[in-house]
């Protein structure tokens, strides 16, 4: 037990000191510039505004869970759930070997006869 609360502690930590003014200003700027330009092309007719509206924030709700819950929670779970050495080295990899040449590569040797 004491090592899942060092972790909250920890993630706890790691929340609270990220950028999310930031993270806040990009996101709100990135819906306002979407939104427009979905307004612009294709008005504001028939509650249409609306449903895209509905639409696009479970959109962004759905891409902002993967990548700032997911990916990172994948990553972690890697990490202390294999271990650092369950990935190849670049030392353990093997080495590419270099293609022979074919025959109609080759380069043609010239013999001359005198």
């Amino acid at each position: 037990m004491a090592q899942s609360s060092s972790f909250s502690r920890r993630w706890r930590a790691r929340f609270v000191a990220y950028r999310w003014r930031r993270v806040g200003l990009l996101a709100g700027s990135s819906l306002a510039l979407s939104l427009s330009l979905i307004g612009y092309l294709f008005g504001l007719s028939d509650g249409f505004a609306g449903r895209v509206l509905m639409a696009f924030f479970v959109w962004f709700c759905l891409l902002s869970l993967t990548f700032l819950a997911l990916i990172p929670f994948v990553g972690w779970a890697t990490v202390h759930w294999f271990g650092r050495g369950w990935q190849a080295s670049a030392a353990d990899r093997p080495a590419r070997s270099a293609v022979a040449p074919t025959r109609a590569s080759a380069p043609k040797s010239r013999s001359t006869s005198t």
